[in-house]
């Protein structure tokens, strides 16, 4: 048998990580890297700096656990979303949905998609975020190309289709949601921008009549 170890005993902790992470992320997402100082994230998570820095370490640490955090949401939303039994054309359009949904919110406007909004700007100086970044939009590809796939097997798409290109189209079409919507576009345009994605990967949905985008 093991012996157990003695219970600890001394101050509890004063925070919840999980909960003062979910606070970094927002402060993160609201201003960026550069713009969020030691300052907002001490007041976002409710903890003081030598809290900050013994339960994340400096802030460069503490956005790497932010930006993970959020890859671990966005991978399991698009999983979940496209995981189902939905039509290929319904499964895209619930993933834009949900995402134009994310997109617009924010206190003080819309802000965007956390990974594009803030990675993007500190992977041209830091080699550790931009390889998150690339692995963030590798996973992002591999979700959609697989379900591309699944409904070509299954007769959705032609034989000839390529769900790696179509993928990558379905990829990009989220990435000009978060600038559209970060522009200031209401969730009107966003989705006519989604709805024009879904019918070149799709193909326009049978007697459709849908406007273009000009």
């Amino acid at each position: 048998m093991v012996q157990k170890s003695p219970a600890r005993r001394g101050r509890p902790r004063a925070y919840d990580p999980d909960a003062a992470l979910a606070r970094a992320v927002d402060a993160f997402w609201d201003a960026g890297f550069a713009a969020t100082s030691l300052d907002d994230l001490t007041m976002a998570t409710g903890m003081n700096r030598p809290s900050l820095y013994g339960a994340f370490g400096d802030k460069q640490a503490l956005y790497r656990k932010a930006l993970d955090l959020y890859r671990a949401r966005t991978r399991e939303a698009i999983a979940k979303t496209l995981g189902g039994g939905q039509p290929l054309r319904i499964a895209l359009r619930n993933v834009y949905d949900t995402a134009i949904s994310i997109y617009l919110s924010g206190d003080n406007g819309a802000r965007g998609c956390f990974i594009i909004g803030t990675a993007v700007a500190q992977a041209v100086t830091d080699p550790d975020t931009r390889a998150a970044l690339a692995d963030a939009l590798h996973e992002i590809d591999a979700g959609f190309a697989a379900r591309i796939a699944r409904a070509q097997r299954s007769g959705e798409l032609p034989a000839d289709a390529d769900p790696a290109k179509l993928a990558r189209l379905a990829s990009a079409t989220l990435y000009s949601l978060t600038i559209h919507a970060r522009a200031g576009e209401g969730r009107a345009a966003l989705e006519a921008i989604a709805d024009a994605a879904i019918d070149v990967i799709c193909g326009p949905p049978k007697g459709s009549r849908r406007k273009t985008l000009r």
